[in-house]
């Protein structure tokens, strides 16, 4: 008898797990279908190299398209221009600058192809109206300042094709400011003259300045001259991982003090402190010696090496999760409040994490806030509304000037 009241415990224990369980999935189906839900930061044009790359087609590979931003409730994505870092020459800035302008055409030629599922959104305003279309938001942004050069006018051209956010530097310093990860250590001491310039240049312009991947003294010196606020468009919380790419507390302060937005970035290692693997160092240091500098390889062996490192992580690696996604959350809400963050998934290019490796499984992130008990006010700001007013401030700072 007594066993048979155990079972029948276990049986109703297991039935209200996931009634509460659907109960949370239709909730997350709900908001998603009532909000505007934003992701700042993907790779996915690195496979635009590839002409016959159709984002209105449904892919096995990788992480984002737009069959599958539907199927997760993801209406706007920023489009990453993605320079790595390279030699600081006229002949190198003349080539980089055209890879970047080939990137942008692409990206355009992608959403033009697929008008009837997406449209380029510039304004929080396009992003608005085409959710209220069913369409989905094709945003920009560019990730290295590398393709400035040292001309400063190149900023008005790629903001005119679209962009509305630029990352200063990448993961090695360059003419704008330091890297938070260049082996040589800094350079510039933080912000350059000629940085300081970039800065005043895209206020002027209404681009969002984007701190991710720059220096603890380059943040700093940004906040000191720009009139706008910034974002990290794809960074996390050093106080849960010591990763440099990621942001302090006092750093948090400040970003909250400038008004910005940090997008929590969903990739593992600046999410948890990564455990020692041998394993998956050995591989990964295999893949490198076999291609050397990955900047330096033609696009068609990109791809190749981009598929063969993303085998080797599923394969190796322990893995972070949505948990650990919503602790970094959850971190910044208790540091600086719910007003100051997003997401940033750096989908395709590293990004995904166990529970959401693909544009379709970003629902997961929300249920995970619904049952730590986030409001559906909270999830609408997390999701799209804290990016989207920071971008309204840039835009209008650029309108009305602060004398």
């Amino acid at each position: 008898m007594k066993k048979l009241i155990n079972i029948l415990l276990v049986t109703f224990f297991l039935a209200g797990c996931r009634n509460s369980e659907e109960k949370l999935i239709k909730r997350a189906d709900k908001i998603h279908a009532s909000i505007l839900t934003v992701d700042t930061h993907c790779d996915t044009p690195m496979e635009f190299s590839d002409t016959t790359f159709d984002m209105g087609v449904r892919h096995d590979e990788g992480c984002v398209d737009f069959p599958r931003m539907n199927e997760g409730g993801l209406h706007a994505e920023f489009f990453a221009v993605f320079t790595g870092q390279g030699p600081r020459n006229d002949s190198s800035y003349n080539k980089v600058h055209q890879k970047a302008l080939d990137i942008f055409n692409a990206i355009h030629k992608n959403v033009e192809k697929n008008y009837a599922m997406a449209e380029i959104a510039t304004t929080p305003d396009d992003a608005y109206r085409l959710k209220k279309a069913g369409k989905i938001a094709a945003f920009i942004g560019m990730e290295n300042g590398y393709p400035v050069g040292k001309d400063l006018t190149s900023i008005k051209q790629y903001y005119d094709l679209g962009a509305r956010y630029m990352t200063l530097a990448h993961t090695k310093n360059n003419d704008i400011c330091d890297s938070s990860t260049d082996p040589g250590g800094p350079e510039n001491n933080g912000l350059s003259p000629f940085g300081l310039r970039i800065v005043e240049e895209m206020n002027r312009l209404g681009m969002m300045v984007d701190i991710s991947h720059v220096s603890d003294k380059s943040f700093y010196d940004v906040l000191k001259v720009t009139h706008a606020p910034v974002i990290a468009s794809h960074s996390s919380c050093r106080a849960l991982c010591g990763s440099p790419r990621n942001l302090t507390d006092n750093m948090l302060l400040a970003l909250k003090e400038n008004g910005g937005v940090i997008q929590i970035c969903m990739l593992g290692n600046y999410l948890k402190t990564p455990e020692p693997n041998p394993e998956l160092d050995s591989k990964l240091k295999e893949l490198k010696d076999k291609y050397g500098d990955f900047n330096a390889l033609p696009d068609s062996t990109k791809k190749l090496v981009r598929n063969e490192y993303n085998d080797i992580q599923k394969r190796y690696e322990k893995p972070a999760t949505v948990k650990d996604v919503v602790d970094h959350i959850d971190h910044v809400v208790q540091v600086i409040g719910i007003d100051y963050v997003g997401i940033g998934t750096d989908f395709d290019g590293g990004g995904g994490v166990e529970g959401c490796r693909t544009a379709s499984e970003i629902k997961n992130i929300t249920i995970e806030l619904l049952r730590r008990g986030y409001s559906k006010s909270d999830i609408t700001k997390i999701w799209g509304g804290n990016i989207m007013r920071v971008l309204r401030k840039v835009e209008d700072l650029a309108k009305n000037p602060i004398p």
